[in-house]
């Protein structure tokens, strides 16, 4: 079987792990721009203060930060900061013919715990929530990592 094949209860895990994690964070910038659309404030730029179809009646206000808008930003960025090197290695990670059953708790745990730290964060849950959400996440990752480097060595 090829590692790279959807016939391979890992790589087909990845495929769907990956799949909600870039859909997740598309859905950010949706939801961004929503929520600006929602107040007509929270923007950053100067023309996005300028009359158009989005913004009919600009008014003062506009550019200033507002934490409804600011909470997807720092959502988002955490995202950029966690998804993109989990795509990466767990890509590799595949790669070393891992246990299907090892694998499949690796990814779906590192899934669940960024969609719970997403609605703990949205939710402006204690920073312990977040807090201890992420580290579940940063720890799986590490582990792949590790497991990953640990099958280059020995290569």
């Amino acid at each position: 079987m090829q590692a790279l094949s959807l016939g391979n209860p890992v790589f087909a895990a990845y495929v769907v792990c990956a799949s909600i994690l870039v859909l997740k964070m598309a859905a950010m910038s949706w939801l961004t721009v929503y929520r600006m659309l929602r107040i007509q404030g929270g923007m950053r730029n100067p023309e996005d203060a300028n009359p158009g179809p989005a913004n009919p009646r600009p008014r003062p206000g506009q550019l200033d930060v507002v934490d409804y808008v600011e909470r997807i930003r720092r959502i988002h960025q955490n995202d950029q900061e966690n998804l993109l090197p989990f795509l990466a290695i767990g890509w590799l990670y595949v790669l070393t013919s891992p246990h299907p059953a090892t694998a499949l708790v690796l990814f779906y745990g590192y899934v669940a715990s960024r969609l719970l730290h997403f609605a703990a964060y949205l939710t402006a849950r204690p920073h312990e929530w977040r807090a201890t959400l992420w580290t579940i996440g940063s720890l799986i990752m590490i582990g792949m990592a590790l497991a990953t480097l640990w099958s280059g060595l020995r290569a």
